[in-house]
């Protein structure tokens, strides 16, 4: 009987340990469809608990939003209340993505080693911290470290929860599933947003820690991801997560032997390292990874996101608060809606609908700061930049803010899946500093060139989807890691 070493731990498992039970019920599968008939539905299984488990899971994507948020509504307050310079309110915004650059870079080894569980445990304690040293910071450095610590936390949920939806779903709903990610990204910025503008930003952060509690307790009762748990080499925990995800009825076999298949092989494979990502089987999907996490970025998302309640103030309003609220309120609908497309229209065009609607928006927002430089049209030149700014954010909602993660997820074999993940979401992130801490600086420059420049890097993204980025809709995990990696 062979004998395979399991490429993380090193614990050896019987290879017909695994496959005899899969054999088995192939064996019973002829019995089992005369029965078909007089089961009915029942063995098609059922996908509530998948849907238990995304739900639980998205509470971490909820967290993310609230942070993203935070920075916003809170700009005024924080300033006047603890003295901030702009300079230093530009570093508490900026340095939440420092701490997710850190998260970002031990994101894969922690959902390696600890599971997709062990990694959003930790990210919610760390969130849980940051949120308690801001609320009670009394000057800069408390308020800097807890949203540093905050940071780290969703630099780790950005790359494991789409990674544990995408393993734990069906193929036919892998991309609304996923999507669902970036919906409830949504909900907690626009949460934020709202509340943001009636009470104070001490008790805003109490909005933060609700999610982070929610998700400690949810994953006490749901499964850990069976992808992770075969990778691993736990058989029995594999079969009985698959079961429960599938449903009782289910028949699993054919799954779980594409699952198991897949993993022999990797596990086959020599251990990953930091230069194998360079090899030119893994090119092409560190390409399209990469290059869809610095265009989502250096579109200018971050930077709107973070301080839009002075761009609205710098375009003319007398308050932020009114096109704030209107942002928040427009997000969700638009990346549910955006959810829905995913499966059907695919994530190609999607994308490059999104890239186009968010390079119209910007070039209206940075056409009404040119006119309003020249007091020209002083009476709509606030409207126009409402109006861009709502089109780049429901744009960027529909498309490009789901789907590069929902890629992410899909694109990496499993063996470098960790290591691939945790390198695209470091430039993620890096982007997300790099735009959040020159925006007012860019502001301060040329209103209307910062919105021209991320114009162009939509305009750009448009190209590169349309001519690097594969379709990923409707094909399992490994059929599209295998034609993805494989000699190009």
């Amino acid at each position: 009987m062979a004998i395979d070493q399991d490429i993380e731990n090193g614990e050896t498992i019987r290879q017909s340990e695994i496959t005899e039970p899969l054999i088995q019920h192939e064996q019973n599968s002829t019995h089992d469809e005369e029965n078909h008939e007089a089961k009915g539905s029942s063995n098609k299984g059922s996908i509530s608990m998948v849907l238990i488990s995304t739900a639980v899971a998205v509470c971490g994507s909820f967290e993310f939003g609230t942070c993203v948020g935070y920075s916003s509504p809170a700009q005024s307050a924080i300033r006047n209340d603890l003295g901030l310079s702009l300079s230093e309110y530009s570093v508490f915004g900026s340095i939440l993505t420092i701490g997710a650059m850190i998260g970002a870079v031990t994101s894969g080894r922690i959902a390696d080693y600890f599971g997709r569980k062990g990694a959003m445990n930790i990210s919610a304690i760390f969130c849980i911290v940051g949120w308690i040293a801001i609320c009670f910071a009394w000057g800069p450095w408390p308020l800097d470290v807890g949203r540093l610590f905050c940071g780290y936390g969703i630099g780790v949920l950005s790359y494991v929860v789409p990674v544990y939806i995408a393993e734990i779903t069906p193929k036919n709903l892998r991309g609304g599933l996923t999507t669902v990610n970036q919906i409830l990204i949504c909900a907690g910025v626009s949460v934020i947003f709202i509340i943001g503008t009636v009470i104070s930003w001490r008790v805003l952060t109490l909005v933060g820690l609700i999610p982070c509690v929610a998700l400690l307790l949810g994953l006490i009762f749901v499964p850990e991801s069976p992808r992770w748990l075969a990778k691993v080499g736990r058989k029995k925990e594999f079969e009985s997560a698959l079961r429960t995800l599938r449903g009782e009825d289910a028949d699993i076999s054919e799954e779980a032997a594409e699952i198991q298949d897949y993993i022999e092989t990797l596990q086959s494979l020599p251990k990953p390292r930091i230069q194998d990502l360079f090899q030119r089987r893994y090119a092409y999907s560190l390409i399209v990874g990469i290059g869809l996490m610095v265009f989502q970025q250096f579109g200018g998302i971050n930077g709107i996101s973070f301080y839009a309640t002075e761009i609205f103030v710098s375009a003319g309003f007398s308050s932020g608060k009114t096109g704030t609220i209107a942002m928040g309120c427009i997000q969700v609908p638009v990346t549910i809606m955006g959810g829905i497309l995913m499966d059907k229209s695919g994530r190609r065009p999607l994308m490059m609908i999104s890239a186009s609607g968010t390079c119209l928006g910007c070039l209206l927002a940075g056409v009404s700061f040119f006119l309003k430089g020249r007091e020209l049209l002083l009476a709509w030149d606030p409207i126009l930049a409402l109006t861009g700014i709502l089109l780049f954010e429901g744009s960027f909602s529909i498309g490009m803010g789901a789907v590069p993660w929902v890629i992410m997820s899909e694109i990496f074999p499993i063996n470098i899946k960790g290591m691939a993940g945790s390198s695209v979401t470091l430039v993620n992130w890096f982007g997300s500093w790099a735009v959040s801490y020159t925006f007012n600086f860019l502001m301060s420059w040329s209103s209307s060139g910062t919105f021209f420049l991320y114009a162009g890097v939509s305009a750009i993204t448009i190209l590169f989807v349309a001519k690097v980025v594969p379709e990923t809709k409707g094909r399992t995990l490994e059929e599209i890691q295998i034609s993805m990696n494989s000699e190009r």
